[in-house]
């Protein structure tokens, strides 16, 4: 019995996908679960909630609203 190792057919299924047109990457993301992670989302939500009861802050919001607007809209 020719039973191929996890590295031949890891190594076969990337040359498929390769064929398909497609390619590997890597992406770091942030981990969830680091500790942490829950307070700096909180810190980073009250420094944009902050912002936007400044003119300023209000009017750089609104202009994402209108440039991102027609993105959203594709979605739904």
């Amino acid at each position: 019995m020719n039973n191929p190792t996890s590295a031949e057919r890891v190594k076969r299924r990337r040359d498929k996908m390769r064929a398909s047109g497609l390619r590997p990457i890597q992406i770091w993301v942030p981990d969830t679960r680091a500790a942490g992670f829950a307070a700096e989302c909180r810190r980073q939500c009250e420094v944009i909630a902050a912002a936007e009861r400044t003119d300023a802050g209000r009017a750089e919001a609104e202009f994402w609203e209108r440039v991102s607007a027609d993105a959203w809209d594709d979605l739904g």
